[in-house]
């Protein structure tokens, strides 16, 4: 028997076993998975009313809120495809995209409406524009309530078109932090089976409690939609990142799961009043994004008492690649075990992966040799919409080619040393920007930093950091530099620090590491590794 795999199937799982079960809390709003369930066949309803057909495309621009969560299966189980936006990019992004996408309704949250406003003479794609906000609330001119939509339509199962698992589920967008945004193809297939992956790598089930720190359009949550949903476990949603909001949620809704990049960890790890939450549970923590500093897992789970899970993928990849299961066997101890946490890790279930140097050779498992990761699964994405030439160029002989660099040892564990076009070549020899800021983060001074290659005329180009101080703290250059030559080889090292108040990151925590570089290169040609 073949059976396809839709991720209507979630849905319907957790309405069926867990109906009376809390699923969804947001704010105020309170809703079991009978609930949730009939919220979303009601927007079902309202898209086919809208006209909406199946492989139609629906976007959504929105901070983290239940209705996305609704809109997630809403618009998968009538076939249509979803476009959720970093709410983060700006106008010039959003009319971009849409415009990209083709996509004929907009789904926007109440305080991203005056933005959309100003886009609406260039986009000709959008049919119906549905804002996101409470009942309550005035619908601003020329938008349908989202509320008042739902309302009008019936709880029941929605007709569901002939559906095939390799049918476009989602679109979801790069974040653009050197070009313009790309589409990545993800098909139900995709989505289904990295959410076995997520559930069974990061031991999900359904007394879980999700804090959603994550972004929900980013990746589609790395799976979380459909994962927890799967599994009957609960989602709490925050709409803005902060830490007194986090420690309160983690106390009062018995979070057990939380997904986050590591620039959210260091909020929580900072926040400073810790001691006035009881904490009744010991979550776990799953970071991705950007290489997360040992010394920050070690202060989660030796001074917290949490657990920290390191998981290494892309949007290309639905995202889940690799996770960082520490072999107990090995009886990693001490300093070795973080060192172990803080990598990528090991390859998924049903996911292929191999470090290949330029000629396509595998690398040597030393620790040391340098490649490009490589991967091969199901959960590789079906290509980049509209956009054939730029697949050919990331899947080449079935293989996707990630662009981040890494070792692996010989215990297969593989390292990410940098992407590729932030390695720094000085002076002929190669610097992973990634091992010089691991040792400035150990600097207790050091609450952020970034490592760049600038131009030497005697090198090529040499280190530089840019640093966000901690509060209080004062470190000099000449400190953080001599710091950072006990810890380095010399040619490693910084040649300059440059203090500075944040750091540019995309809003899934990735360094913008070219806004960086771009002041210094200006008018020179920077060789791309």
């Amino acid at each position: 028997m073949e059976v396809p795999l839709l991720l209507n199937d979630f849905i319907r799982r957790a309405v069926k076993l867990y109906p009376d079960k809390e699923a969804v809390v947001c704010g105020a709003q309170r809703l079991s998975y009978r609930q949730f369930g009939e919220r979303i066949n009601r927007l079902s309803h309202a898209l086919l009313s809208l006209g909406v057909q199946k492989g139609d495309r629906v976007a959504i621009l929105s901070p983290n809120c239940h209705r996305f969560l609704e809109a997630y299966y809403g618009v998968a189980q009538i076939g249509a495809i979803i476009v959720p936006i970093n709410y983060r990019l700006v106008a010039d992004d959003f009319d971009y995209i849409i415009n990209h996408s083709g996509a004929s309704v907009f789904l926007v949250d109440r305080d991203l409406v005056p933005v959309v406003d100003g886009l609406r003479g260039s986009l000709p794609t959008v049919k119906h524009y549905v804002v996101s906000q409470d009942a309550s609330q005035d619908v601003p001119h020329g938008w349908q309530s989202w509320e008042a939509l739902l309302a009008a339509q019936p709880a029941t199962q929605p007709p569901v078109p002939e559906m095939d698992e390799r049918d476009l589920s989602s679109i979801n967008y790069t974040s653009g932090t050197t070009a313009r945004p790309k589409g990545v193809m993800l098909s139900h297939r995709t989505n289904y089976i990295n959410a076995y992956n997520f559930i069974a790598h990061l031991r999900i089930h359904h007394d879980d409690v999700e804090l959603w720190t994550l972004p929900m359009f980013h990746a589609n949550g790395w799976g979380g939609p459909f994962a927890l949903t799967a599994m009957g476990g609960k989602h709490v949603v925050l709409r803005q990142v902060g830490g007194e909001e986090i420690y309160r949620l983690i106390e009062e809704e018995g979070v057990t799961f939380a997904c986050m990049a590591p620039a959210v960890l260091s909020v929580i790890l900072d926040y400073p009043d810790k001691e006035k939450h009881q904490i009744r549970t010991r979550p776990r923590f799953t970071i991705a994004g950007a290489p997360t500093p040992a010394t920050y897992i070690k202060s989660l789970e030796e001074e917290l008492g949490w657990e920290f899970n390191q998981i290494y993928g892309l949007t290309e990849t639905a995202p889940i690649l690799t996770v960082a299961h520490v072999k107990t066997h090995k009886n990693h101890q001490g300093d070795d075990y973080y060192r172990v946490k803080a990598m990528a890790g090991s390859e998924a279930i049903g996911v292929e992966v191999r470090v290949v140097d330029e000629g396509g050779k595998e690398v040597d498992p030393d620790g040391e040799e340098v490649g490009e990761i490589i991967a091969r699964s199901n959960v590789v994405f079906d290509g980049y919409w509209e956009q054939p030439e730029e697949t050919a160029r990331a899947i080449v002989d079935g293989w996707f080619h990630t662009g981040d660099m890494a070792t692996v040892d010989s215990d297969g564990y593989i390292n990410i040393v940098d992407r590729a076009k932030d390695v720094i070549i000085s002076g002929g020899e190669n610097v992973s920007s990634i091992e010089v800021e691991g040792a400035l983060y150990k600097h207790p001074a050091v609450l952020e930093c970034a490592v760049i290659g600038v131009p030497s005329e005697q090198w090529g180009e040499t280190p530089k950091a840019l640093v966000v101080p901690r509060d209080g703290a004062v470190p000099t250059e000449e400190e953080l530099i001599g710091f950072c030559r006990d810890r380095l080889a010399h040619f490693k090292c910084p040649t300059s620090i440059e203090f500075v108040e944040s750091l540019p990151r995309t809003a899934t925590g990735k360094l913008q590491k070219f806004l960086l570089r771009e002041r210094y290169w200006a008018g020179m040609e920077r060789r791309v590794h």
